[in-house]
C-alpha cells in the first residue's frame, strides 16, 4: 500500500504510542499510522502538511468524535492501540474501508466486556453458532484480536464474546448495520427452535445441514427484504411429497413476517424452506 500525504496542517489530540497518533484537521479527527510519528508528541503539537503516513482513519461524524474523545478519558491506551492495530490489519486484509463507528463501538464493547470478565460476569451469546457459520471470516478476525488481548492484557476472551466482536466487524463492513445482523441471527434461531419443537429433535449445530439451512435463511431474508423473489418450479411436488415439512415451513411464516415486519412470503420461498426442513426430518432415527 502506498504512502498517504497529509494535505493540511493537523494538531495532535493524543499520542497512543510511537506509531499511532490522533489528530484534528479541519474539523475532522484522524488516526494516523506511521512508524515513529507519535514519538515525543504532545496534545497541541503541530503535524505539518506534506508528511507521509502509512494509513489514515477518518472520524467525521460529530457525535462519533465526542464519543471517541470520551472513550479516551476512561479506556487504557493499550486496549485502544490493540483495537486500532487490528482495524488496520482488517482493512488491509479485506481491501475495504470499515464504517467509522467501529473505532467507538468495538473499543467501548471490549472495555466493558473486560471489566465484566474481571468480575467473573460473562454474558451468554445466544447467536454464537449462527455467527460462526455465517460470518466465519469476521469470527476468525475476532479470535485474532482475542488472542492479542490475552497475550498483552492477560484477559481470556470467551467464545461468546468473540461472537460479539465478530458482529462489530461484520457491522462495520456493512455500513454500521449491526441491528439488522442481530435481527437476522435472532430470526434464524427462532425458526430453528420451532423446527426442533415440531420434529421433537435437537439439531446438530455443527452439521452441514445446519450450515446450509442458515445460509438459505440469510439469502431468503435478503430476497424478501429487497423484493427479489425466487422461482421454485417444484412447489406442488414439495407440498405433496413433504407434507409435514411444508406445513412446518408454513408455520414459520408468522415468525418471519413478525421479525421482518412484512405481510407475506411467497410459496416458492416456503417450498425451499420445506426442503431444508425435510433434510432434518429424514435424519430422525427410524
Amino acid at each position: 500500500m502506498g504512502e498517504i500525504i497529509l494535505n493540511n496542517n493537523a494538531k495532535v489530540v493524543k499520542s497512543f504510542n510511537n506509531n499511532i497518533l490522533l489528530v484534528r484537521e479541519k474539523g475532522k479527527e484522524k488516526i494516523l499510522f506511521q512508524k515513529g510519528i507519535g514519538f515525543g508528541k504532545k496534545p497541541g503539537d503541530l503535524i505539518e502538511k506534506g508528511i507521509a503516513v502509512e494509513k489514515v482513519f477518518v472520524i467525521e461524524d460529530k457525535e462519533n468524535q465526542r464519543n471517541f474523545n470520551e472513550i479516551l478519558t476512561r479506556v487504557d491506551s493499550k486496549l485502544i492501540v490493540l483495537v486500532e492495530e487490528l482495524i488496520a490489519e482488517i482493512t488491509d486484509e479485506l481491501g475495504e474501508e470499515l464504517n467509522e463507528n467501529i473505532h467507538i463501538g468495538l473499543v467501548d464493547h471490549l472495555f466493558y466486556a473486560i471489566r465484566r470478565l474481571e468480575d467473573n460476569e460473562e454474558i451468554q451469546n445466544p447467536f454464537l453458532v449462527e455467527i460462526e457459520t455465517l460470518y466465519g471470516r469476521e469470527f476468525s478476525m475476532a479470535c485474532r484480536l482475542s488472542n492479542r488481548i490475552k497475550d498483552e492484557l492477560g484477559v481470556e476472551i470467551p467464545e461468546g464474546e468473540k461472537g460479539f466482536i465478530a458482529l462489530h466487524i461484520h457491522s462495520a463492513r456493512n455500513n454500521g448495520k449491526l441491528s439488522n445482523t442481530i435481527k437476522y441471527s435472532f430470526l434464524s434461531n427462532s425458526i430453528i427452535e420451532h423446527v426442533e419443537d415440531r420434529l421433537k429433535i435437537i439439531i446438530d449445530k455443527k452439521s452441514l445441514d445446519y450450515a446450509r439451512f442458515l445460509t438459505h435463511i440469510r439469502f431468503a431474508i435478503e430476497r424478501i427484504m429487497t423484493d427479489n423473489p425466487i422461482k421454485n418450479d417444484l412447489v406442488d411436488v414439495i407440498k405433496e411429497k413433504y407434507r409435514l415439512s411444508y406445513k412446518i415451513a408454513e408455520e414459520t411464516r408468522a415468525i418471519i413476517c413478525k421479525v421482518l415486519d412484512i405481510n407475506k412470503i411467497s410459496e416458492d420461498e416456503l417450498a425451499y424452506l420445506a426442503m431444508h426442513i425435510e433434510r432434518f426430518r429424514v435424519s430422525l432415527p427410524k
